[in-house]
């Protein structure tokens, strides 16, 4: 009212849902939110999550029938718009619950799986109680301000005559000239786009400038830093070169199928003409870009990724790599698998990724070979087996409690852990996850920089990080951060002529670079040196910059935060709480850290490949057939302890006589005894292992035209029928090739099959989950949820 400023509906919540608990009378009484502030997801989900049993968003349902009455909204009555939009809100708060692993909502009432930016830890401590709040922020008294403000901004005390009834323009979603500020915006997108078009360095300076000046406006995280320039700058001729620098550079994991083949294979030329690297996506690749071009480009993306639909990787697809990426999680939606809408996925499409054409494809939430931190060791060795020349790369997601993790996976013998940041930028995501799920790469780069640090683990792994980069100086202050790598996803699409209409999701980008359809296609005006050009001037900027701060090398400035400071910004009156010290700690096992990184790296991961059967004997045994292609056979003994038998003799086979390998039975290996993981991963045509005995989880994982057999020794007792032979996940990913199990499997038995065909005497629950192509004949029973 006139009188009155409302407390904001969640404050209120959160402030009396904990002052019950302390209370201890929080289970007897429902509290019920009646408020005009929740209209999107995410109000509601936050609502619900600090303890609202209901909520009444009666604005929203009386801008319905504002809308219906001022007929700004059609052909549908008022009972239905309701209906609609509060099917909306429940769909959206379902698929946080999702994402979040929580199946009911009594579970997520009052979970608080949210961490707080930018409020003061005194604030949260009374009203979030258990809230993380990492860099501090506004207090109870800002928020009042805020309130009071915006109170009297709806009543004024002295109204005038020409001042205007409508709401100021919101522009959070998409660009608005008077509404909220974005990095990319008409005159940037401009300048960007014709500096790299025109190889115009002097453009590209002022793109950067508009960008970074925009940057201190609170856009971003980093916008609050300042650089401390050194009291003696060196010559810029003694900086790295820009060669150097740009072999440092990656483009983000966009599937051929999220985006054309024009745009993708242009990104892959780019980046393989400056000796960077481009990435696949999970959307597989085609094999026909494995040859290069008459020119000399390549086509072919250095890094291939292993998300968690396992779309489109065979043995030959991770043959080709120069780097493999497990994608545990996107920047853009953490919690959410990668979706391909149904009008996407046309025929050339669904070849490369094993379906049908027409229907869409979601990649599940977990990988379902990984279970816990052993697991994704599991699959990093699998994976080294199947390219032993190819880094391992891990993909997470900026989030407290990130540095804990990349420890793990560092101890899991990755040898790239990427932190990617919340602002990420798919444009397929929901508006949801993309606003509100994940946090900046600078916090998380920050952290897990410290804690492998403090682990004694920093000399192992190199630490990556992306997140809309956009210029120089965001690259800089990646690398004082703690990381030593870097790729940009949305810029590198701009440069190719992307102008943000985001429509990425529903196959009409004007511009041919988010669509499939052939004659949008045709509208591509992109070209490789548009990109290469946009590196560049990257790498260069950075050069100017690292001159100035007196490094003459990346590897001296990486973790470097001494040369951080907090800037100007930070005396806004909404930012004097912030604390960016945390951000800044430097460690000080930190003092030699650029000695270590990545060239001189003193502590290499140990696979441990030297030692497995494939390396020891069966690579030497199997050579007449992998040089002259003469028949082989051989009988081993085997024991759990011998992981992912097969894998590194089948990368052998598609090395030397690629995607369809040798001649069916080539090499044909029994072995005898009880197989550890992943017995017959990857194997590709030509290879059959036999088994007489039993095999553990990961059986024929990502089989691409091999042949297993498995069935209980000669010697046996029991009806193999009516007895497990095999673990979980067999055939998990496969893409081709047969196997014949005398025997009953575990659960999740051919999830994601594509192309295998099988036959086994019965399986646990979950078997032949998103299949998407091959067979699976079942002689025995089959557990709950077959075939979902």
């Amino acid at each position: 009212s006139q009188n009155c400023a409302g407390i904001p509906a969640l404050l209120a919540t959160a402030g009396l849902h904990h002052h019950l608990i302390r209370q201890g009378t929080r289970t007897q009484v429902s509290l019920l939110v009646s408020s005009g502030e929740p209209r999107e997801v995410h109000h509601f989900a936050v609502l619900l999550g600090y303890g609202a049993d209901a909520i009444n968003p009666y604005l929203a349902f009386a801008t319905l029938r504002d809308l219906i009455r001022k007929q700004l909204l059609t052909d549908v009555p008022y009972y239905q718009a309701e209906k609609q939009f509060i099917k909306a809100v429940v769909n959206g708060v379902v698929k946080i619950l999702s994402k979040m692993g929580i199946s009911t909502i009594q579970s997520y009432r009052g979970a608080q799986i949210f961490e707080a930016l930018g409020l003061h830890s005194e604030l949260v401590a009374k009203y979030f109680t258990g809230t993380p709040s990492r860099i501090q922020g506004s207090d109870i008294h800002l928020v009042a301000r805020e309130v009071q403000m915006r109170h009297e901004q709806a009543f004024p005390k002295r109204p005038s005559h020409n001042q205007s009834s409508a709401l100021p323009t919101g522009g959070k979603y998409q660009f608005r000239e008077e509404g909220e500020y974005h990095l990319f915006n008409p005159t940037t997108v401009h300048n960007l786009q014709h500096a790299v078009r025109n190889g115009d360095y002097a453009t590209y300076k002022k793109y950067a400038a508009d960008v970074n000046d925009r940057s201190h406006q609170f856009a971003t995280l980093r916008g609050l830093l300042q650089l401390k320039k050194a009291d003696q700058p060196v010559p810029l001729d003694e900086v790295e070169s820009v060669e150097s620098i740009c072999r440092r550079f990656k483009t983000g994991a966009m599937s051929y199928g999220s985006i054309s083949k024009e745009a993708h294979e242009a990104l892959a030329i780019a980046m393989n003409r400056i000796g960077g690297k481009s990435n696949t996506g999970e959307g597989g690749e085609d094999p026909a870009r494995y040859t290069p071009d008459a020119n000399g480009d390549s086509r072919n993306s250095a890094i291939k990724q292993v998300a968690s639909g396992r779309f489109g990787v065979t043995s030959q697809y991770l043959t080709e790599a120069q780097e493999i990426q497990i994608k545990m999680a996107q920047g853009a939606k953490p919690g959410e698998g990668g979706q391909l809408p149904g009008p996407k996925v046309y025929p050339w499409i669904a070849r490369v990724r094993h379906s049908t054409p027409g229907v869409g494809l979601i990649s599940p939430p977990p990988h379902h070979d990984i279970y816990s931190i052993e697991d994704l060791a599991q699959l990093i060795f699998d994976l080294k087996n199947a390219n032993p020349q190819a880094r391992i790369n891990v993909k997470l997601v900026s989030e407290v409690g990130v540095g804990t993790i990349a420890a793990g996976v560092a101890k899991g013998h990755a040898d790239v852990i990427l932190i990617s940041g919340h602002d990420g930028g798919t444009g397929a995501s929901p508006q949801t996850s993309i606003k509100h799920a994940g946090l900046p790469w600078e916090l998380g780069v920050a952290e897990t920089h410290q804690t492998l640090l403090l682990n004694g683990l920093r000399d192992r792994v190199a630490v990556e990080t992306d997140g809309q980069l956009k210029t120089g100086r965001d690259v800089i202050i990646a690398a004082l951060l703690g990381a030593e790598e870097y790729g940009f996803a949305t810029a590198p699409l701009v440069t190719l002529g992307c102008i943000m209409m985001r429509v990425c999701h529903i196959n009409t980008c004007p511009v041919g670079i988010a669509t499939q359809n052939p004659e949008l296609r045709k509208h591509f005006a992109g070209d490789p040196q548009h990109v290469v050009n946009f590196m560049r001037f990257i790498a260069q900027d950075m050069r100017e910059i690292m001159a100035e701060l007196g490094f003459r090398t990346i590897d001296e400035m990486v973790g470097r935060t001494d040369r951080l400071e907090a800037g100007e910004a930070i005396y806004h009156w909404k930012l004097q709480g912030i604390d960016l010290t945390p951000m800044l700690y430097r460690p000080n096992e930190a003092e030699n850290v650029g000695h270590l990184l990545p060239n001189g790296r003193k502590q290499p991961q140990q696979h441990g490949l030297e030692t497995t059967l494939d390396q020891t004997t069966l690579l030497d045994f199997c050579r007449p057939a992998l040089e002259n292609g003469d028949p082989v056979y051989g009988e081993f003994a085997i024991g759990n302890e011998n992981r992912t038998v097969g894998t590194t003799l089948g990368s052998a086979i598609t090395r030397r006589h690629g995607m369809y390998g040798l001649a069916e039975d080539t090499i044909r290996l029994k072995f005898n005894g009880s197989a550890g993981q992943s017995f017959g991963a990857f194997i590709p045509q030509g290879l059959t292992l036999a088994l007489a005995g039993d095999a553990n989880d990961y059986v024929g994982k990502g089989l691409s035209g091999g042949k297993l057999e498995i069935y209980p020794p000669a010697e046996a007792t029991f009806a193999a029928e009516q007895n497990i032979i095999i673990g979980n996940v067999a055939l998990y990913g496969a893409t081709g090739g047969t196997a014949y199990i005398r025997g009953v499997a575990g659960e999740r038995f051919g999830v994601r099959n594509s192309g295998a065909t099988a036959v086994v005497e019965g399986v646990g629950d979950h078997g032949c989950e998103y299949m998407t192509g091959g067979k699976v004949v079942i002689l025995g029973r089959t557990g709950r949820n077959f075939a979902a």
